[in-house]
This record gives structure tokens, sequence and C-alpha cells, in this order.
């Protein structure tokens, strides 16, 4: 393990044992009963809250000159829509776990209306995420961010870790992470969507809007299949009104009051997964070392601050509760983390770096995973020479 290069969490979760993990039971006998309880008047006004910021963004954005010479001030804009819009992504992400509430009726209108107005298909991407919970940080079954092994047997792990190493030293470190973080936060979103990209070798070449035949079936089986399409639907209609809006506006209005601050949108939902389930002293676990909670608590909390919990509704600083029981609204994940951290400290993972660092940590050091013989897991791996 000495090509680890430790972040903020300094090893501490390399030296968790299973014995330090608790279970569904334990865990759910330290947290209030009324907190696995979604209150859908709750809810609503948080979407409400998300919806009025937007509101008085987008009042903003009417203020400014759709010229040419204010495309700099419409880059910062862009920057401020897509992340206030970053909220609702979440509300919808809530919908999908069946967090929002106990109208389920009202629940998927809401999350599908949301989500297809993101360009996201509703239910394909439930699925797939509900898959991603399941096997939280599994080499062989895990569905995002799963890592290339060195020396993996390209049946059950996905093969690549030598070349990938060999790749990113020969770039230099430097090189190597800003190649990183513009694939993951550019063309991560839609590469995933259409192509499974870094999904498990498992799942093979899984597309979200066409679930079946040249693209792999194994995420979508029997009824899900059906669901991709009604999924579609939402998405292209939402992709006729913006067709609508580029004929009777025009192309540039439609690309600053839209697609820039989706693209901060999507860039956003990948800093968040990407932060979440990959950290250079974070391993990820063979099917022997894996188990539903071991997962759940590889799963890891981070500063983001007061700002960005209040407008994203603390989705980056309450993700390991929410790991272990998703149904639980983001309005008590926040609360239940502080009982989660005090009663299992060894276990509970929260890394104190700032976001970019560990950004940037991320980017230049977790390049591919080993096998750590006997104890059910792989190490991160990186190699660059002394140029770098």
């Amino acid at each position: 393990m000495s090509n680890i290069k430790f972040s903020g969490l300094h090893g501490q979760a390399l030296e968790v044992e299973n014995s330090d993990i608790p279970s569904i039971k334990e865990f759910k006998d330290v947290i209030p009963d009324h907190y696995f309880k979604c209150n859908t008047k709750i809810s609503l006004r948080y979407l409400l809250q998300s919806a009025l910021i937007q509101f008085l963004v987008v009042v903003i954005g009417l203020c400014i000159p759709l010229t040419t010479k204010m495309i700099p001030i419409w880059i910062i804009y862009s920057l401020l829509s897509g992340t206030t819009a970053m909220g609702f992504w979440v509300i919808a992400h809530e919908c999908g776990h069946g967090a929002f509430s106990k109208n389920k009726t009202l629940e998927t209108i809401i999350g599908y209306l949301l989500h297809s107005f993101l360009l996201v298909p509703y239910f394909s991407w439930q699925r797939s995420h509900a898959v991603h919970h399941r096997f939280t940080n599994n080499v062989t079954n895990g569905e995002t961010h799963v890592p290339l092994v060195i020396k993996g047997n390209g049946v059950t792990e996905k093969v690549g870790g030598e070349k990938e190493l060999h790749f990113s030293n020969s770039l230099g470190k430097k090189n190597y992470g800003i190649l990183q973080l513009i694939l993951h936060l550019i063309f991560g979103w839609p590469a995933y969507l259409f192509t499974g990209s870094t999904g498990g070798v498992k799942y093979g070449n899984s597309n979200h809007f066409w679930p079946i035949k040249p693209f792999s079936k194994a995420l979508w089986p029997s009824i899900w299949t059906k669901k991709v399409w009604i999924s579609d639907i939402g998405v292209s209609l939402t992709l006729m009104g913006i067709f609508y809006f580029v004929i009777k506006c025009g192309l540039f209005p439609v690309i600053v009051f839209y697609f820039g601050p989706l693209l901060v949108v999507n860039c956003w939902l990948v800093v968040y997964t990407w932060l979440h389930h990959t950290d250079s002293d974070v391993p990820h676990l063979s099917n022997t070392g894996f188990s539903f909670m071991r997962g759940a608590f590889l799963s890891i909390d981070r500063p983001y601050g007061k700002i960005l919990n209040f407008l994203h509704h603390n989705i980056g600083s309450s993700h390991v509760v929410h790991h272990v029981c998703p149904t639980i609204p983001h309005y008590y994940a926040k609360k239940a983390t502080v009982l989660i951290k005090r009663r299992f400290k060894k276990a509970y993972l929260f890394n104190p770096d700032p976001i970019h660092k560990a950004l940037w940590n991320v980017a230049i050091n977790c390049v591919a995973v080993k096998s750590e013989i006997n104890k059910g897991y792989y190490v991160w791996q990186s190699s660059y020479n002394k140029k770098a």
C-alpha cells in the first residue's frame, strides 16, 4: 500500500474492520422512528424553496442584455443558475427513492417532471441508481464509478489498470489530473447515460434511453424496459419544447438560459457522486468482502458549506445516512448524520478536505485499484515519474 496518497481521512477507511460496521438494526436503533417517514408538506416546502430561488435567478438573467459582449456575464450567470437549479435535481432524486411523499402518484409526477426538464430519464435512472445503492463500492456488481483493476480477471473486474497507470505516468500528475477533471465533469454524465461509462462489467454497455440491443439489457429486466420508454417520452417532450423556443426566441437565449446552467447542473451531479464514493484511501470491495452495510459505510460525507448545503438540500454532507436508508428525507438525514457520527465514530467517514482539494486528490491519485490479497478489498494506486 506504499503507493496510496492519503487524503484528509488519513487512512481511516482502511482501518475499519467488519466488526466496526453496524447492522441495519443497530443503525436504525440510533435514529428516531419519525426520521424514516417523509412529510409531504415539508417536502413541498423545500420544492417551493428551490423554485423561488430559481425564479429570482431567472429574473436576474432577464436583466442581462442578450449580446455577445455580455458573454462573460452570461458565463457567471450559468454558474449561478446551474448551482441553484441543482436543488431541483436533489428533489427529483428523493422522489426516485420514495423519500418525498407517501402519495406515490404525486411523488412520481414531481420526480418525472423535474428530471425530464433536466433531460434525465426518470425511471431509467431510478433503476440504475437503485443498483448503485445495492452494490456500493463493489468492484464486481457496482454500477457507477467502478474502477479499473490492476491484474483483473476480465470476467468480473474491469481490466486495464496497468495501461491506465502507464498512461497517467506518461502524461504526468498535473496533465492527468486536468484530463480527468475535464472527462468527468464535462463528459461524464452524458457518457454514463448513453454508454454506462464507469459502470461495472456485469452490466456491459448500457443506455438509459435504449434498453434493448445493441446495448446491454442487464439493467432493464421485465417491466423496467417499458419504464425506460416512458422516461424517453418526458425527455422528448422537453427537447421539443427547447426546439420551439429556439425557433421562437433564437439559439442564444436558449443557450444562456437553459444549456449553460444545465451543463453546470451536470457538473455538480458528477462532483457529488464522484466524491461520495471515491477517495484515495477508500477501498473498493470484492464479492467476498462485500456486504450492503460495508459498502454503504464507504460513502464519504464532505464539507460543502452552509450555502451549498442550503441550495442542494444537504446531499453532500449526509450521504452515509442516505446510502443506508435512502427513504430518509434530506431534512431528517442531516439530523440523523449527527447521531450516526457520534455512535459509529470509527466506521463513519467524513473527509474535511475542501472540495477543490478533494477533487484534485481524486483526479490525480485514483488511477486504478489493486487487490489486497486475503483482505477482501482493493486499494487505489498511482504512479508518476519524478518529472510529474
